[in-house]
């Protein structure tokens, strides 16, 4: 790690505690394709999953382990001996690993989680961390629920961990109680108590029950922690974790009262916000701080008028910044492939031959269709075809009949492994008609837990962008697709989440840490 007392590392744990957010699952290709987005941007630690989770999970943490070559590579582990060993055993071919091992030490925890008295608790955390870095030069521990955890237990909790062998103190706000006075007072106690503190790096990762994550965070900063847990788009379970994209661009905007530095390319934010809400299914709200639709984007005629002045008046950073690049290439139904292919390097795409072929087909589907075709067009539609483009079930067409006079009919064609199958149904309106059609195809028992559609850009011809959760046997999914047919884009986002359904591996995690 830098000598640099004013660098901020940043942590990100979009791929473990971003994925415990319900519906959020990613398979082994996705979580490979963010991590080597999170590298591209220069994240310092990428905590890749959870090994003893599942197979799903070691296998992902495994790979990115052997794949990842400038980010340190993280595995989460409890504090057993077959925890550890598991994360071990997934990391151990990463250039820079990292274990992070935890336990709860709040009375609440202790008392009704565990159910272990603090002399045992204390006990464990010595023991656990010298047997992770016995395998491991790279150690981080966690105080689950340490926001809550009394002062002098926590010290002293702190104090054996790093002499046991943590090179990284992580406080986590594990439920998002915590104030940012409160919080960085929290940071400055064990700054000036814990006397061997200086041989850690102290860390935080914050929730955001309170949407107070990111402010607690940069408190803790200032108070000085020097390592932000956090995820792209704030992803998350509950309220989520303190947003990846808002300290970092805190932090930059902000030199005069946060003299910090990080080692994030923030010219990758956008690309990285859209990836994670493409994969995941969750769409970022419009007026999201920094990646929102709405971000930089001035109605107000005073506003206007004084942007027209100087951008300075309204605008305290600029899109490209955080790679929101202003177009300087029209796109339409004569542009080509060349043209076709320039506008996705400019957009920060690199895209293999067949891949591009299906992205170019799209492209002209949807220009055939659209007087323009905006850059948000171009971004949903190539990762609509990315992320679809290993899944067992393929769109292929569809025909509805709908209309106050009924009946609502479907006629859906899909690719059913590698076979094209043909089907129709009726429903109550045309997406239930739909969604029974590819019931009738895939008989399945997941309920439709949410139904969501939005427009990617304005206009009567903008492209829907629709998300889907469904739902069975206690696991959820979420699913995207888009088109400038609703009813088309309803179809693809239910069944990228069938997909997801049906490739979702067992999951019998343990508790996992919910900082």
């Amino acid at each position: 790690m830098s000598a640099n007392k004013n660098r901020v590392y940043i942590f990100d744990t979009t791929m473990r505690d971003g994925e415990q957010s319900p519906g959020a699952s990613m398979n082994l290709e996705e979580k490979l394709r963010i991590a080597a987005v999170l590298e591209e941007m220069g994240v310092d630690i990428i905590e890749a999953g959870f090994p003893i989770a599942s197979q799903g999970d070691f296998d992902a943490v495994k790979a990115i382990a052997g794949t990842v070559t400038e980010s340190t590579v993280a595995g989460l582990a409890r504090a057993g001996r077959k925890d550890i060993d598991r994360a071990w055993e997934a990391l151990k071919g990463a250039r820079r690993a990292r274990i992070h091992t935890f336990l709860s030490t709040s009375p609440l925890h202790m008392k009704y989680k565990l159910q272990m008295e603090p002399e045992a608790v204390h006990q464990a955390i010595i023991d656990s961390v010298a047997y992770a870095r016995n395998l491991c030069d790279d150690v981080e521990w966690s105080p689950e629920d340490g926001s809550r955890t009394e002062h002098d237990f926590l010290c002293r909790c702190v104090e054996s961990a790093i002499k046991s062998g943590a090179r990284t103190i992580n406080i986590p706000d594990t439920v998002g109680y915590a104030v940012p006075e409160e919080f960085a007072a929290l940071i400055q106690m064990l700054m000036n108590r814990v006397p061997n503190i200086d041989k850690a790096i102290v860390s935080v990762h914050c929730h955001n029950d309170l949407g107070l994550a990111v402010a607690n965070s940069l408190a803790a900063v200032g108070a000085g922690a020097r390592q932000v847990e956090c995820t792209i788009n704030g992803l998350g379970e509950r309220a989520g974790n303190a947003a990846l994209e808002e300290v970092v661009m805190a932090l930059r905007t902000r030199p005069d009262k946060m003299p910090y530095t990080c080692g994030i390319r923030t010219e990758h934010i956008t690309k990285a916000s859209h990836l994670v809400s493409t994969i995941t299914g969750f769409p970022v709200q419009p007026n999201k701080a920094i990646v929102g639709a709405n971000a930089f984007a001035h109605e107000s005629g005073i506003h206007q008028d004084g942007m027209l002045k100087h951008a300075g008046t309204y605008e305290i950073m600029t899109p490209e910044s955080v790679g929101l690049n202003r177009s300087t290439l029209v796109m339409g139904k004569h542009s080509g492939r060349h043209a076709f292919k320039a506008k996705l390097k400019e957009l920060g795409f690199q895209l293999g031959d067949n891949a591009l072929e299906d992205a170019f087909k799209r492209f002209k589907d949807v220009a055939d269709r659209k007087k323009n075709v905006y850059d948000d067009d171009i971004v949903a539609l190539v990762e609509d075809e990315v992320v679809r483009s290993h899944e067992r079930l393929r769109f292929v067409a569809l025909q509805v009949v709908c209309g106050s006079r009924g009946p609502q009919m479907a006629d859906l064609e899909l690719e059913v492994d590698g076979t094209l199958h043909n089907v129709q149904a009726r429903g109550d309106g045309p997406v239930d008609a739909t969604f029974n059609a590819i019931k009738k195809l895939v008989p399945h028992q997941a309920v439709l837990a949410l139904y969501q559609v939005h427009a990617v850009t304005e206009g009567t011809d903008a492209q829907a962008m629709v998300t889907v959760r469904l739902v069975e046997n206690g696991k959820s999914v979420n699913g995207q697709g888009s088109d400038t047919d609703t009813l088309v884009a309803s179809a693809r986002a239910y069944i990228h989440a069938l997909n997801k359904l049906l490739t979702k591996r067992e999951r019998t995690a343990p508790a996992a840490l919910s900082a």
